[in-house]
């Protein structure tokens, strides 16, 4: 049974993660008054010259009285519109059976378009409340003004003005015409409504685009089509960056009833090197041809590299001290604590490649139409795939404009939109729409894959147990490097780092001296593309955190959850500030002693069966939700099979703006990185993926769903993410209860029967 809280909201405030991601949206791009029109595929249409107010870019008010909200967030499976249209709806005071949502395609106006990182409600919650309440004190003037009284006599509800026994609703003040606009001042300065009336915001209400999606209605970027197009399927060079085309003969696939030509991509953005595709008037024809037409490459120099060459240059990379950057973690000069340390605990660990293997395959639709280029796909990060467009085309930006669809699945894959860029070029190219489609094998080959890990950690401790110095050395593809180099700090040293490679590291135990480290692994930068896959850093960084932080325990004779709740101070730096991450340590304290209750922590349990728990505070440091997870599993000693019983979860995410999708975002999250601690991962042979359709990579299957516990600690604080934090705490947790169960420690993931058999 699990337990969703009726939260308060928060006040308005300024956000001030990552530099330009608000910079973009809470500046002069965010509130400028235009009117978004346009239709949306998977949405109501919005009727352009119907009487409407637009307070400002986010949301219409018809003549009606229905409010269209616009989103800017890619919809796959997260119903991200209902949360995201809720706040607003709150602040706005409409009803619920008022609102629409559209989902709108990429323009300069909307600022950042990016759906990933947990960010979307914790992002757009200032915006979107600000938003609503500046249309509601528009629509309070002038309901005053129409019944001829003071402002200060009214109040809103439902779509309507009233004061006293008199009203009026929205549609009709809409329908008299209204144009107040507001300066960003004017909407920093607007107060949000008290706590108490809150009427949508963490209440149970229907999601939006649920109908759409179990009827069929919702169309998703596979689905796509336009006259005139043609088909592609890719034939994928032997490595991903550096292959050249030699020559290309189709002779086999003449005869292919269908077949049209193949065509080499020439890609001056660099994106999609050695690409050719195989087109014809049907996707079985390009198929059928893809697989008939010999292509000779001169290869990448990656052509031989392997998972162990992967798994050696992060070992290598790792033995120079001077490589990488040093994080801001307060002291990090950790030498003479070590030096002067009582107990020294080390260990080592390891994850293995990962997909993402997204149910719907990555396809882009291309057509250049009146000069603009229209590109139908589903997407994640429009803001990162626009200027490789751009490039590879040769045109500006203003000039390219993606269509929103539906995903059928993103977690990471669709931010790299890589896929489009074929699709464009050869459109272009042909003088006609080309619709590119990749196989399951070919998404594989060619995945944004989660990079190879090696991590290597020491603690320090006095004589009475007490610890004062840690280290995190992390190793692995920097993603952000290889795709948004725009996006990564500085290290102390003034190095340069990907920090969602190694978000989680820097962690919020008091340590005393704490040292990460963030190392680029060049080798697997280079062999592939490597992706931001759901829980990105945090995914590996804290399988070996929480995996460590309990051997550590255990080496130091404390019971691991009373050794987590001592180091969880909130002293410090680890004290939290204002708005995200007020209380710091001590509300991660919290999810672990209640965590630990609801697991029943100490109890007797059978023999092989064993009770672990992990914790963090996915999905970064500047934006926490905590969390923590206690995972029974039983361990069969023959075979070395571990079957979980139960995942127990409780998280602090602030406020819940909307309570179903966020026990969807949970149980969804939970279940994925129980798949990855368990049963998935695949590696690299001679440049290239092994594993590639689900004959040989075996994600989790419903017979093997553990039984869920999910519930979360009332708040009124900033609401954050809960997309991805829950799959970075299942696989230490299983590691851990392994470990209770039968005494074997496991440092590499996935854990495999056999693996268990050896530590056993």
């Amino acid at each position: 049974m699990s337990r969703i809280a009726r939260l308060a909201p928060t006040a308005a405030t300024t956000v001030s993660r990552r530099g330009f991601l608000v910079s973009t949206v809470a500046g002069g791009l965010a509130f400028s008054f235009l009117t978004a029109c346009g239709t949306d595929p998977t949405g109501p249409a919005i009727t352009v010259g119907e009487t409407s107010y637009d307070p400002t870019i986010w949301y219409s008010i018809g003549g009606d009285g229905v409010v269209t909200v616009n989103i800017i967030r890619a919809e796959m499976g997260q119903h991200v519109g209902t949360a995201l249209a809720r706040i607003l709806a709150d602040e706005l005071e409409v009803a619920w059976d008022k609102v629409r949502i559209h989902h709108v395609d990429s323009d300069p106006k909307w600022g950042l378009m990016v759906t990933g990182g947990s960010w979307s409600v914790w992002q757009t919650y200032p915006l979107y409340s600000q938003a609503g309440a500046a249309g509601r004190e528009a629509l309070i003037a002038a309901g005053a003004a129409k019944l001829g009284v003071d402002p200060a006599t009214c109040t809103a509800r439902n779509g309507q003005v009233l004061s006293g026994d008199q009203s009026v609703s929205y549609a009709t003040l809409v329908s008299d015409g209204m144009d107040q606009a507001f300066t960003p001042e004017d909407l920093a300065g607007i107060a949000l409504k008290p706590v108490s009336e809150r009427r949508l915001i963490g209440a149970p209400v229907e999601a939006l685009d649920i109908a759409d999606k179990t009827t069929g209605r919702a169309v998703f970027g596979i689905d796509a089509k336009v006259e005139g197009m043609v088909y592609a399927r890719p034939i994928l060079p032997p490595t991903r960056n550096g292959s050249v085309v030699n020559s290309i003969d189709d002779s086999a696939a003449r005869g292919i009833r269908g077949y049209r030509q193949a065509l080499a991509i020439e890609d001056p953005s660099g994106t999609t090197s050695g690409w050719v595709l195989a087109l014809g008037d049907s996707y079985p024809a390009a198929m059928r041809a893809a697989d008939v037409i010999r292509v000779d490459w001169t290869a990448g120099a990656t052509a031989t590299v392997s998972e162990a060459d992967l798994m050696a240059a992060a070992n290598a990379a790792l033995d120079d001290p001077a490589a990488g950057a040093i994080l801001d973690t307060g002291n990090t000069e950790t030498a003479p604590v070590f030096a002067g340390a009582e107990t020294v605990i080390d260990a080592a660990y390891t994850t293995a490649t990962a997909l993402h293997f997204q149910l719907e395959p990555v396809n882009a639709l291309a057509e250049l139409k009146d000069g603009v280029m229209e590109i139908h796909t589903g997407n994640q990060w429009q803001s990162l795939v626009l200027p490789w467009l751009a490039q590879a085309l040769d045109m500006p930006e203003d000039k390219i404009v993606l269509k929103t669809y539906r995903l059928g699945g993103g977690f990471g894959r669709r931010l790299n939109g890589d896929y489009a860029i074929p699709a464009a070029i050869a459109a272009k190219t042909l003088g006609q729409p080309v619709k590119l489609i990749l196989t399951r094998e070919d998404d594989s080959r060619f995945d944004s894959v989660r990079s190879p890990s090696v991590q290597r950690l020491r603690l320090a401790a006095d004589g009475n147990g007490r610890v004062t110095g840690m280290e995190q050395h992390v190793a692995a593809g920097w993603p952000t490097k290889v795709m948004a180099p725009f996006f990564m700090p500085s290290g102390t040293n003034g190095v340069a780092y990907d920090p969602f490679a190694v978000s989680g590291a820097d962690h919020w135990y008091s340590v005393g001296a704490h040292r990460v480290r963030a190392v680029s692994n060049e080798l697997a930068n280079q062999t592939f593309r490597p992706g931001w896959l759901r829980s990105v850093g945090p995914g590996f960084t804290n399988w070996a955190l929480e995996s460590f932080i309990d051997e550590a325990a255990h080496a130091l004779g404390q019971d691991p959850v009373a050794f987590r709740l001592s180091l969880l101070t909130g002293e410090g730096r680890n004290a939290g500030a204002a708005p995200n991450s007020t209380g710091g340590a001590r509300r991660q304290a919290n999810v672990v002693r209640r965590c630990a209750d609801r697991a029943g922590w100490g109890q007797p349990l059978p023999d092989g069966t064993g009770l672990g728990l992990a914790t963090s505070f996915g999905q970064e440091r500047g934006m926490p939700t905590w969390i923590a997870c206690a995972a029974q599993v039983r361990v069969d000693r023959n075979s070395g099979q571990v079957t979980t019983e139960k995942l127990t979860l409780v998280a602090d995410a602030g406020t819940i703006v909307d309570p179903g999708g966020a026990m969807a975002q949970m149980e969804g999250a939970a279940l994925w990185g129980l798949s990855l601690a368990l049963h998935e991962g695949t590696q690299f042979e001679q440049g290239e993926i092994a594993d590639r359709n689900l004959d040989r990579y075996t994600p989790l299957r419903l017979a093997d769903t553990p039984e869920l516990d999910i519930s979360f600690v009332e708040s009124s604080e900033v609401p954050v993410g809960l997309g991805e934090p829950a799959t970075t705490v299942v696989g230490p947790a299983i590691g851990n209860a392994i470990y209770q169960a039968v005494g074997a420690r496991l440092r590499h993931l996935p854990i495999t029967s056999d693996a268990v058999k050896a530590a056993i």
